[in-house]
């Protein structure tokens, strides 16, 4: 009876389904791709606490590899390294990613680590390692794990100790960087020719090298929950507005985006929320000495991460006529130079309707501006020929930046000789549309502020076809409704049209002439600098010699 049992029991039991340890893997990963496939994780926190429950780093190194694997890639991205070694009888793993951190000093904080004994250590090893052995000046610690995840995606390095529930934070970066060259944008004759780079830390240095001043502040934020793009706040603290600092600190901290991949560009966008208006609310520049007489008037400038631009607010109409070279030379030739750009910007943008003008209605025309032509008909009527033009000026414009270096003068022979001198011998153009186009083109590429330049692009097709439309009316109805828009545009509670609408006669002079440096004095009343004096009240435009 017993053996019967006994072989009763074997068969009960051998009837029973067999688990095996492939099967049990296999459902663990079903499940997994299941909560993977189900996640909706906005920012590094929410997926850290998902995956794990908590924030906090885990004491277990096993967990912790789980969870690295699933938030930040470990042993699926190839750059994504940890380093993993045995300290002190301890296991501790080193997070980077591979390519943002100086070799030599991971190399040699491991060399170093790799002495220490249990005494060494003692109860606190996160302590003990971060005061005593790592020689390196940047060294922090973080008890959120998706803290210390952030840090190593900027680059940063952070060593886990199994056991611990703190993590040590080492900024060892080394960006992909490369050296400053003159902006293409914005040359001079005299002057320097460092610009901006790609890298936020370089550009601060260059500001930094010119202003010596305790009162500079760099405020950093990170913006965009995927990209975590750097962006940095800069002004000199005792001059300028701070009622405007943190109007822009505010906006730049509400932002709700998925990230900044285009930098600067984006980020105008998102604060300054412009619309459809052509016209700049910003100043780009790529010229450290430009940023940082900015930076003296009282004004506020932005830098974005992964941008060589930087943007400086607020500004006006007037300052994105201005140029670097005209501070270069003496007040007389400056004045000069600020007066022929003057001149160029008006002509790109009131020299074609005009002359349409005239052409239409030849009797506004007075006697001694016969010479102004047309002298002879073409097929195509003046205002296609304008618009065509127009059309044929952009499309080289877009050509000439994807065309290479070597071919760029040879595309430039084929559109002045066989396009624009056909054109015309054929007869569907005639002399004068060709050379008052090319006029307004210098205009706009003499104007130093590329944005600008485009916007006064749109301005003069609006007035061309007015005219067309309405003639004299159409002139008159279009340049008014043209400063209106600019008298209504506003940069930060600030007039764009300033000083012309609100008219300052003082501020007016420092447009029109360059004056000489002891005689500038005060900064634009535009900027509301807390300090508005340049010099001390012992300096005097006239010193005693």
């Amino acid at each position: 009876m017993d053996n019967e049992k006994s072989s009763i029991a074997n068969g009960e039991k051998n009837d029973a389904p067999e688990v095996s340890p492939s099967d049990i893997k296999s459902r663990e990963d079903e499940e997994i791709i299941k909560k993977r496939n189900a996640e909706t994780s906005n920012n590094t926190k929410e997926s850290v606490e998902y995956w794990q429950g908590s924030d906090n780093v885990p004491t277990d190194f096993e967990q912790l590899k789980k969870t690295l694997k699933e938030v930040v890639g470990l042993d699926i991205s190839f750059d994504v390294i940890l380093r993993e070694m045995t300290v002190a009888e301890k296991r501790i793993g080193l997070l980077f990613l591979n390519g943002f951190v100086v070799d030599a000093v991971v190399v040699k904080i491991l060399e170093r680590l790799s002495y220490l004994t249990p005494d060494d250590i003692g109860n606190d090893p996160i302590s003990s390692i971060k005061n005593h052995y790592i020689p390196y000046s940047q060294v922090d610690e973080t008890t959120k794990l998706s803290e210390a995840i952030d840090k190593v995606l900027w680059g940063l390095c952070v060593i886990f100790v199994e056991g611990e529930d703190k993590a040590i934070v080492l900024d060892l970066r080394k960006y992909p960087i490369r050296s400053p060259e003159e902006p293409a944008v914005e040359k001079v004759i005299r002057g320097a020719r460092d610009g901006f780079t790609e890298t936020l830390v370089m550009n601060i240095n260059m500001i930094r090298r010119r202003i010596r001043d305790p009162g500079l502040h760099c405020e950093i934020m990170q913006v965009g929950r995927r990209t975590q793009t750097d962006v940095c706040l800069l002004f000199i603290d005792d001059i300028v507005d701070r009622s405007q600092v943190e109007a822009i600190r505010h906006k730049i901290n509400g932002l709700d985006l998925e990230g900044l991949p285009l930098g600067d560009k984006q980020l105008e966008e998102a604060i300054v929320n412009k619309g459809w208006h052509p016209y700049p609310l910003v100043r780009y520049s790529e010229r450290p000495d430009v940023v940082s007489s900015h930076l003296l008037e009282g004004r506020v400038v932005v830098m974005v991460d992964t941008s060589p631009s930087v943007m400086i607010v607020p500004t006006t109409f007037f300052d994105l006529c201005q140029h670097a070279e005209e501070n270069r030379q003496t007040p007389f030739m400056g004045t000069y130079l600020r007066w022929v750009r003057f001149g160029g910007i008006f002509a790109s943008m009131f020299l074609l309707p005009l002359w349409m003008l005239f052409v239409i209605h030849p009797e506004l025309k007075p006697p001694y501006l016969d010479i102004l032509g047309p002298q002879q008909n073409a097929k195509i009527p003046i205002i296609m020929q304008f618009l065509i033009v127009e059309f044929g000026v952009d499309l080289l414009r877009l050509a000439a930046v994807h065309t290479p270096t070597p071919l760029a003068s040879a595309m430039g022979l084929i559109a002045a000789i066989l396009i624009g001198d056909m054109a015309v011998k054929t007869g569907f153009f005639v002399n004068e549309v060709v050379l008052y186009m090319s006029i307004a083109t210098i205009g706009m590429f003499a104007t130093p502020s590329y944005e600008l330049g485009l916007a006064n692009r749109i301005v003069r097709l609006a007035l061309l076809i007015a005219v067309a439309l309405f003639g004299v009316k159409g002139i008159v109805i279009g340049t008014t409704l043209f400063v209106l828009m600019l008298t209504t545009h506003r940069s930060y509670n600030s007039s764009y049209l300033w000083p012309f609408i609100p008219f300052s006669a003082k501020a007016m002079g420092e447009v029109l002439f360059r004056k000489p440096l002891l005689y500038s004095r005060t900064r634009p009343t535009l900027n509301k600098a807390r300090d508005s004096s340049k010099m001390g009240s012992e300096m005097s435009p006239r010193r005693k010699q």
